[in-house]
């Protein structure tokens, strides 16, 4: 996808939210099957907003299954295709391979536009240049920030993980923190790496790596456990997900460790945590924002050649720190399924 004739700026394109988004959570959507890990979750040609001809657009995640997280990306993209009158095609996998036969699925169904994450981008790039090679255009969120523009995506939403890595680690420098441990629940999945050399690189105590299965939390459960009976001077966790925090929370208490904890991402029980003091605070990437986004810059693209970022720099939905000054705000948007 050539946009050579696009300007090019260096400076962070804003983002800019509606209050309308809020309202237009999944009204009048219904919900189905489609196969193997993928759910269409499309509308009537009268349940949307727009006026423009129906559309088909396929979000492809590397989500696991049960992940609250993703529940909440999903929510903003079907908020966004009530909007546009797009039918919404979701699935997911967290194995790429998988994920890129997902990705093949929607070319072969020529769907009108493809929303990908690229969480392991080697093992997405062909696929994603056989969707542009269809004529389909292809956006990207969440994962896969510092590879976009050159697999030839449109546009990028999310955060930059290394930034947001180095902003923890500056805020935990406050805490009094001086041994961390940052959880990886996926090995090689480049977003997580990113956070956690981030915070290495910002956090002036000591900083370490510990892998954990994330697909089995009794033994990340364990596991963490067995690190802090091992080394008794880790005085704080980093998580990358709000599951894994609230399982480290539980892994201190067994150790007798005075360990805290503080992760990126949230979710309700995440922040309910926070407000009981069990999680110092939370880095939030707005994932509602980042799945509607995705759909609705590929309706703009399809009816108005709109290009979100002027198709070279990314839109950034963070990060932003949630801790005890402003979890009750956030909770009260956590509690409508949009944070």
């Amino acid at each position: 996808m050539n946009r050579t004739s696009l300007p090019r700026s260096r400076r962070i394109a804003p983002v800019v939210a509606t209050a309308a988004a809020a309202a237009l959570v999944l009204a009048g959507c219904s919900s189905g099957s489609g196969g193997k890990k993928s759910e269409d979750g499309g509308t009537d040609a009268s349940a949307g907003k727009a006026t423009t001809p129906r559309m088909t657009i396929a979000m492809v995640t590397h989500a696991p299954s049960g992940d609250t997280f993703w529940d909440t990306i999903r929510k903003g993209a079907q908020a966004a295709a009530a909007k546009d009158n797009v039918k919404l095609i979701y699935s997911n996998d967290e194995t790429a391979g998988d994920q890129a036969n997902l990705v093949q699925n929607a070319i072969d169904q020529k769907v009108d536009g493809i929303a990908v994450t690229l969480a392991k981008p080697d093992a997405m790039k062909a696929v994603v240049a056989k969707a542009e090679a269809a004529g389909i255009p292809v956006v990207g969120f969440n994962a896969g920030l510092g590879v976009w523009k050159e697999q030839g995506l449109l546009s990028f939403f999310g955060q930059d993980e290394s930034v947001s890595g180095q902003a923890l680690g500056t805020k935990l420098n406050s805490t009094g923190a001086k041994h961390a441990v940052c959880v990886v629940q996926a090995q090689g999945d480049v977003n997580l790496e990113e956070r956690c050399a981030g915070v290495k690189k910002t956090f002036s105590g000591k900083t370490e790596t510990l892998y954990v299965n994330g697909t089995d939390m009794p033994s990340v459960k364990s596991t963490i456990t067995a690190k802090l009976n091992q080394d008794k001077s880790i005085d704080e966790i980093v998580t990358l997900g709000a599951p894994f925090a609230l399982t480290a929370v539980q892994s201190a208490s067994e150790a007798g460790s005075k360990a805290k904890v503080a992760t990126f991402d949230l979710n309700k029980d995440l922040i309910a945590a926070i407000e009981s003091g069990d999680i110092q605070f939370a880095v939030d990437q707005q994932p509602y924002l980042q799945g509607y986004l995705a759909v609705d810059s590929l309706w703009l693209y399809k009816n108005n050649g709109n290009y979100s970022g002027g198709g070279e720099q990314p839109i950034l939905t963070g990060p932003a720190f949630v801790d005890k000054s402003n979890v009750e705000k956030v909770a009260a948007f956590a509690a409508k399924g949009t944070r």
